[in-house]
């Protein structure tokens, strides 16, 4: 599921909507801990810490926070995963 209004296109996404901190992103870990370096993970979260969280994350572990958007109360972000 990636967003139409993007020209990103996701290797992986992750639904987090409805889900409280920090439950978002631990699922983002998760996935990008599957994923190969250089793909592209599309996340979806409602939970407004995940701004925060998400950007210090993605700092911290070295991954590239692409494009971070919010609409309608939905939170979207696209994150490059980090080069090993």
């Amino acid at each position: 599921m990636v967003d139409e209004k993007s020209e990103l296109r996701a290797d992986q996404s992750v639904d987090a909507r409805g889900l409280s901190c920090p439950l978002p992103l631990l699922r983002a870990k998760l996935a990008l801990n599957g994923m190969q370096a250089g793909q592209v993970l599309y996340l979806t979260a409602t939970d407004a810490g995940s701004q925060r969280d998400i950007a210090r994350f993605a700092e911290l572990a070295g991954h590239t926070l692409l494009e971070a958007s919010e609409r309608d109360g939905e939170f979207h972000y696209w994150l490059r995963k980090a080069e090993s």
